[in-house]
Protein backbone atom coordinates (compact mmCIF):
# COMPACT_ATOMS: atom_id res chain seq x y z
CA UNK A 1 0.00 0.00 0.00
CA UNK A 2 1.33 3.05 -0.91
CA UNK A 3 1.48 6.94 0.40
CA UNK A 4 -1.59 7.98 -1.35
CA UNK A 5 -3.92 5.03 -0.46
CA UNK A 6 -2.77 5.01 3.13
CA UNK A 7 -3.54 8.97 3.08
CA UNK A 8 -6.84 8.94 1.90
CA UNK A 9 -7.86 6.10 4.21
CA UNK A 10 -6.68 8.65 6.77
CA UNK A 11 -8.29 11.11 5.64
CA UNK A 12 -11.81 9.18 5.71
CA UNK A 13 -11.14 9.05 9.27
CA UNK A 14 -12.05 11.19 12.44
CA UNK A 15 -8.67 12.55 13.75
CA UNK A 16 -8.85 10.52 16.91
CA UNK A 17 -8.85 7.39 14.81
CA UNK A 18 -6.40 8.15 12.09
CA UNK A 19 -3.62 8.75 15.35
CA UNK A 20 -4.93 5.42 16.42
CA UNK A 21 -4.22 3.88 12.90
CA UNK A 22 -0.86 5.35 12.83
CA UNK A 23 0.27 4.21 16.15
CA UNK A 24 -1.57 0.46 15.37
CA UNK A 25 1.06 0.14 12.18
CA UNK A 26 4.07 1.47 13.58
CA UNK A 27 3.88 -0.62 16.59
CA UNK A 28 2.27 -3.74 14.97
CA UNK A 29 5.38 -3.32 12.49
CA UNK A 30 8.12 -2.27 15.17
CA UNK A 31 7.32 -5.43 17.18
CA UNK A 32 8.25 -7.73 13.78
CA UNK A 33 4.87 -7.75 11.42
CA UNK A 34 5.29 -6.34 8.10
CA UNK A 35 2.69 -3.74 7.47
CA UNK A 36 2.96 -0.13 6.31
CA UNK A 37 4.30 1.47 9.31
CA UNK A 38 6.84 4.33 7.89
CA UNK A 39 4.65 4.62 4.73
CA UNK A 40 1.21 5.48 7.35
CA UNK A 41 4.05 8.14 8.87
CA UNK A 42 4.93 9.50 5.80
CA UNK A 43 0.91 9.79 5.02
CA UNK A 44 0.19 11.49 8.21
CA UNK A 45 3.03 13.78 7.39
CA UNK A 46 1.59 14.83 4.25
CA UNK A 47 -1.79 15.10 6.14
CA UNK A 48 -0.43 17.62 8.47
CA UNK A 49 0.92 19.72 5.75
CA UNK A 50 -2.78 20.05 4.62
CA UNK A 51 -3.98 21.03 8.21
CA UNK A 52 -5.62 17.85 8.93
CA UNK A 53 -3.69 16.59 11.29
CA UNK A 54 -1.37 18.03 14.02
CA UNK A 55 2.08 17.57 12.46
CA UNK A 56 3.72 17.29 16.63
CA UNK A 57 0.83 15.06 17.68
CA UNK A 58 1.93 12.74 14.46
CA UNK A 59 5.32 12.99 15.94
CA UNK A 60 4.71 12.00 18.98
CA UNK A 61 2.21 9.32 18.41
CA UNK A 62 4.92 7.60 16.04
CA UNK A 63 7.84 7.87 18.20
CA UNK A 64 5.48 6.34 21.05
CA UNK A 65 4.80 3.79 18.89
CA UNK A 66 8.04 2.84 17.83
CA UNK A 67 8.92 2.64 20.98
CA UNK A 68 6.26 0.38 22.47
CA UNK A 69 6.50 -1.79 19.14
CA UNK A 70 10.10 -2.44 19.35
CA UNK A 71 10.44 -3.21 23.26
CA UNK A 72 7.50 -5.97 22.86
CA UNK A 73 9.50 -7.33 19.65
CA UNK A 74 12.64 -7.39 22.03
CA UNK A 75 10.66 -9.35 24.66
CA UNK A 76 9.50 -11.71 22.24
CA UNK A 77 12.90 -12.38 21.01
CA UNK A 78 14.03 -12.42 24.50
CA UNK A 79 11.79 -15.34 25.41
CA UNK A 80 10.16 -17.25 22.70
CA UNK A 81 12.99 -16.14 19.93
CA UNK A 82 15.76 -17.60 21.70
CA UNK A 83 14.08 -20.73 23.21
CA UNK A 84 13.37 -21.24 18.98
CA UNK A 85 16.91 -20.86 18.36
CA UNK A 86 17.99 -23.48 21.04
CA UNK A 87 15.55 -26.27 21.14
CA UNK A 88 16.70 -29.22 19.79
CA UNK A 89 15.82 -30.65 15.66
CA UNK A 90 16.80 -29.96 12.72
CA UNK A 91 19.96 -27.25 12.07
CA UNK A 92 19.75 -26.92 15.88
CA UNK A 93 23.91 -26.12 15.25
CA UNK A 94 23.53 -23.96 12.97
CA UNK A 95 21.09 -22.04 15.16
CA UNK A 96 23.21 -21.93 18.16
CA UNK A 97 25.66 -20.42 16.31
CA UNK A 98 23.26 -17.58 15.21
CA UNK A 99 23.36 -16.81 18.86
CA UNK A 100 27.06 -17.90 19.53
CA UNK A 101 27.87 -15.25 16.75
CA UNK A 102 25.36 -12.85 17.54
CA UNK A 103 25.46 -12.31 20.96
CA UNK A 104 29.43 -10.64 20.58
CA UNK A 105 28.05 -8.82 17.63
CA UNK A 106 25.13 -7.18 19.60
CA UNK A 107 27.77 -6.55 22.61
CA UNK A 108 29.98 -4.75 19.98
CA UNK A 109 27.82 -3.27 17.60
CA UNK A 110 24.21 -3.46 19.09
CA UNK A 111 23.58 -0.13 19.79
CA UNK A 112 23.78 0.70 15.66
CA UNK A 113 21.99 -1.72 14.70
CA UNK A 114 19.25 -0.81 16.92
CA UNK A 115 19.55 2.74 15.92
CA UNK A 116 19.91 2.70 12.24
CA UNK A 117 17.56 -0.40 11.91
CA UNK A 118 15.09 2.07 12.28
CA UNK A 119 15.98 3.23 8.29
CA UNK A 120 15.63 0.12 6.58
CA UNK A 121 12.94 -1.87 6.33
CA UNK A 122 13.91 -5.49 7.14
CA UNK A 123 16.05 -4.25 10.11
CA UNK A 124 13.16 -1.93 11.82
CA UNK A 125 11.15 -5.37 11.45
CA UNK A 126 13.43 -7.65 13.13
CA UNK A 127 16.32 -5.67 14.87
CA UNK A 128 14.42 -5.66 17.96
CA UNK A 129 13.87 -9.31 17.56
CA UNK A 130 17.16 -10.17 17.36
CA UNK A 131 18.53 -7.78 20.08
CA UNK A 132 16.30 -9.86 22.36
CA UNK A 133 17.28 -13.22 21.13
CA UNK A 134 21.16 -12.48 21.77
CA UNK A 135 20.17 -10.74 24.94
CA UNK A 136 21.20 -7.46 24.18
CA UNK A 137 21.13 -5.48 28.07
CA UNK A 138 17.63 -4.11 28.16
CA UNK A 139 18.60 -0.69 29.19
CA UNK A 140 21.04 -0.51 26.25
CA UNK A 141 18.70 -1.52 24.44
CA UNK A 142 15.53 0.88 25.12
CA UNK A 143 17.80 4.08 25.03
CA UNK A 144 19.29 3.39 21.64
CA UNK A 145 15.35 2.32 20.17
CA UNK A 146 14.79 5.14 21.83
CA UNK A 147 16.81 8.02 20.12
CA UNK A 148 16.46 5.67 17.13
CA UNK A 149 12.30 6.01 17.57
CA UNK A 150 12.23 9.49 17.91
CA UNK A 151 14.50 10.67 15.25
CA UNK A 152 13.09 8.27 12.69
CA UNK A 153 9.52 9.59 13.57
CA UNK A 154 10.39 13.18 13.56
CA UNK A 155 12.87 12.35 10.44
CA UNK A 156 10.26 11.22 8.39
CA UNK A 157 7.26 13.11 9.35
CA UNK A 158 8.77 16.71 8.94
CA UNK A 159 10.10 15.28 5.35
CA UNK A 160 6.71 14.54 4.52
CA UNK A 161 5.24 17.70 5.52
CA UNK A 162 8.07 19.59 4.06
CA UNK A 163 7.94 17.78 1.38
CA UNK A 164 4.55 16.22 0.22
CA UNK A 165 4.40 13.34 -1.92
CA UNK A 166 7.76 13.43 -3.02
CA UNK A 167 8.93 12.32 0.21
CA UNK A 168 7.87 9.32 0.19
CA UNK A 169 10.18 8.46 -3.03
CA UNK A 170 13.00 10.07 -1.68
CA UNK A 171 12.66 8.57 1.94
CA UNK A 172 12.52 5.21 0.19
CA UNK A 173 15.55 5.53 -1.52
CA UNK A 174 16.98 6.46 1.07
CA UNK A 175 16.07 3.75 3.13
CA UNK A 176 17.75 1.22 0.54
CA UNK A 177 21.05 3.74 0.13
CA UNK A 178 21.38 2.55 3.95
CA UNK A 179 20.20 -0.85 3.55
CA UNK A 180 22.65 -1.54 1.11
CA UNK A 181 25.12 0.10 2.85
CA UNK A 182 24.54 -2.50 5.69
CA UNK A 183 24.34 -5.36 3.61
CA UNK A 184 27.82 -4.33 2.42
CA UNK A 185 29.28 -4.06 6.05
CA UNK A 186 27.61 -7.74 6.77
CA UNK A 187 29.11 -9.25 4.02
CA UNK A 188 32.95 -8.04 4.44
CA UNK A 189 32.45 -8.73 8.15
CA UNK A 190 31.23 -12.23 6.56
CA UNK A 191 33.89 -12.32 4.13
CA UNK A 192 36.77 -11.31 7.10
CA UNK A 193 35.19 -14.22 9.38
CA UNK A 194 35.71 -16.78 6.88
CA UNK A 195 38.77 -15.78 5.70
CA UNK A 196 40.33 -15.59 9.09
CA UNK A 197 38.45 -19.33 9.93
CA UNK A 198 40.41 -20.73 6.41
CA UNK A 199 43.41 -19.70 8.04
CA UNK A 200 42.89 -20.98 11.65
CA UNK A 201 42.21 -24.08 9.98
CA UNK A 202 45.19 -23.99 7.73
CA UNK A 203 47.70 -23.31 10.43
CA UNK A 204 46.12 -26.33 12.41
CA UNK A 205 46.63 -28.62 9.25
CA UNK A 206 50.34 -26.89 9.48
CA UNK A 207 50.71 -27.26 13.37
CA UNK A 208 49.10 -31.10 13.82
Amino acid sequence: MDGAVLASVLTSLPPYTAYLVLFGLIAVESAGVPVPGETALIAAGILASRGDLDVALVIAVAASAAIIGDNFGYLIGRTGGRRLLERPGRFERHRREILARGEPFFERHGAKAVFLGRWVAILRIGAAWLAGANHMPWRRFLLWNALGGIVWAAGVALAAYALGPVAEKLIHEASLAVGAAVALLVLLRLLLFLRRRRRAREQGAASG
